[in-house]
């Protein structure tokens, strides 16, 4: 049981990892060489949204990065607009450009591809949300194990 647990958290990050080549080879189809892996999960994290940086952190894992240098590399790149939050100098939103757009629309597209092929591959249209769902559970037990008394 244990061992099983273990090699199920290894596989998380691995899956991580495989996904980010993914994109990155999705990228090179694409012939898109002034973004990176990485950056496009940022940017397709920020959809059609304007949001903050910190809630941009909280809504993706993005590997071994500094979103803060991923979103200023972005705005160079002409694919996020940022501006200071008129409320808290701190603070500051991203929104796609419309450079930004384009890629998030044409990302989105290969998505919904993957997520039919893998509906086809097993043979089962609720596949990807019945992991969704598991994954949520794993999420909510850890959440629920940090913030646990110490006793």
């Amino acid at each position: 049981m244990k061992e099983s647990y273990f090699e199920s958290v290894v596989m998380i990050e691995r899956l991580h990892r495989l996904f980010l080549e993914v994109i990155k080879v999705e990228l090179e189809r694409l012939n898109i060489r002034d973004i990176n892996n990485v950056q496009a999960l940022v940017l397709y994290n920020i959809g059609q949204d304007q949001v903050t940086v910190g809630e941009l952190t909280n809504r993706g894992y993005y590997l071994g990065s500094n979103v803060s240098y991923n979103l200023r590399k972005m705005v160079q790149n002409h694919y996020v607009a940022q501006e200071p939050s008129p409320h808290d100098r701190r603070s500051s939103h991203v929104k796609l450009s419309s450079k930004g757009l384009e890629l998030y629309h044409r990302l989105d597209k290969i998505m919904s591809h993957h997520s039919g092929s893998l509906e086809r591959e097993f043979g089962d249209k609720n596949m990807p949300q019945q992991l969704g769902n598991m994954l949520k559970k794993l999420e909510t037990f850890w959440t629920h194990l940090m913030n646990r008394d110490v006793r």
